[in-house]
């Protein structure tokens, strides 16, 4: 089995080293680089399997490439490096999508286990979903449509869109309303209301025409939201270059 394969961009040469040895000794193939400039030219070019950003860097900033990844790359895994207090940066690298946060400084079973973590959450999830059928027919999430076998179709707003979307990537998995908000609304979640997720959520059920019986949108309780993987198995996704 080949090793996964992790892209870091952090401009101390002193944490970076550290983090190249303790990623390697735990049999990880790292690839690195010393500023923004030449991450963001990796982040975009080289093939890896997670992101390690450092937000405070000269030349092109983490947040800057983080952006560019997000829409060039949009299931990249990203981890954030972070310093102490910088939590209005922590915030920002969320709601761009980051998948979790390490402040510093940390210690090397922090980071391996955040990095397994996250591995471990997307390995499963399609590169990036273009279709997902469904018992009574099929998403075109691109276009933004429901067909169903009986011919009939129905349109889905792209907030909708987005977040079967995420849902389907995370098939399987009980998901709270707090992510679904960070994640896809790109919100706080302690600044709003979680109630527009389960409005949302009624909605696209009607125009899945959601069996109650056998549900595609499943409500955990306690948790919040779950895509069934029994009954929407099937997911569409174009090839990801990995040159």
């Amino acid at each position: 089995m080949n090793a996964k394969r992790i892209l870091i961009v952090e401009d101390d040469a002193a944490i970076r080293r550290g983090v190249v040895d303790a990623l390697g000794f735990h049999g990880y193939d790292v690839v690195e680089a010393a500023d923004g400039t030449e991450g963001q030219e990796r982040a975009l070019r080289c093939a890896y399997d997670l992101l390690l950003l450092d937000l405070m860097l000269p030349g092109v900033g983490g947040l800057d490439i983080l952006a560019v990844v997000r829409e060039s790359l949009p299931t990249r895994p990203v981890i954030i490096l972070t310093a102490r207090g910088d939590e209005e940066d922590r915030i920002r690298g969320l709601k761009l999508g980051a998948d979790d946060y390490v402040v510093k400084p940390f210690s090397v079973h922090e980071l391996v286990a955040r990095v397994e973590a996250v591995l471990r959450r997307s390995a499963e999830r399609p590169s990036d979903l273009t279709s997902v059928t469904i018992p009574s027919g099929q998403l075109d999430l691109d276009q933004r449509e429901i067909r169903f076998d009986d011919g009939a179709r129905c349109d889905l707003s792209e907030r909708e869109a987005e977040l079967v979307r995420y849902l389907a990537r995370n098939a399987g998995r009980a998901i709270s309303r707090e992510e679904i908000l960070a994640r896809v609304w790109g919100i706080d979640p302690g600044r709003t209301s979680t109630r527009t997720i389960d409005m949302h959520v009624a909605r696209l059920r009607e125009k899945l025409r959601d069996d109650p019986e056998h549900p595609v949108l499943r409500t955990v309780r306690g948790k919040g939201y779950a895509f069934s993987v029994d009954d929407a198995a099937d997911f569409s996704a174009p090839a990801e270059d990995t040159a």
